[in-house]
């Protein structure tokens, strides 16, 4: 069972230059192999995003651009990361609960999954996420 102290943070790749920084990811980079990649963006200030885990997929979340918090919870514990630069991911190990909010203006989060989406590997309601910690 993933607990909090399962989730990583990680450092992006950058390659600075005066004319401008480039970071990058590959596979090598990732604790796993990632079949899908997509991003949020334009999301209210006020609005609420994940409110989920998964049953077997890993996740890596970037802040491009903007900020935003990610508040975990395996079950017993939970703790809240800042995300604000585009150098640092968040790595979430499967069966870890995770909500995001407080998206500042512009933010956009860029998703790293181990797998294709499925909604089977959803668990969407917080006490069947208790239950399954179990």
């Amino acid at each position: 069972m993933s607990t909090i102290q399962d989730i990583s943070i990680l450092k992006i790749p950058v390659i600075e230059d005066l004319s401008g920084n480039l970071a990058f990811v590959q596979n090598e980079i990732l604790p796993f192999e990632f079949k899908r990649v997509y991003y949020l963006f334009d999301v209210p200030s006020s609005a609420f995003r994940g409110g989920h885990s998964h049953i077997d997929q890993q996740e890596v979340l970037i802040a491009l651009s903007g900020s935003f918090e990610v508040t975990v919870d395996d079950g017993i514990n939970k703790k809240s990361f800042l995300l604000n630069k585009p150098n640092v991911g968040l790595h979430l190990p499967k069966e870890i609960w995770r909500e995001l909010d407080n998206f500042s203006s512009g933010a956009v989060c860029l998703v790293f999954a181990s797998d294709v989406f499925e909604e089977a590997d959803y668990i969407r309601d917080y006490d069947t996420f208790l239950n399954s910690k179990k």
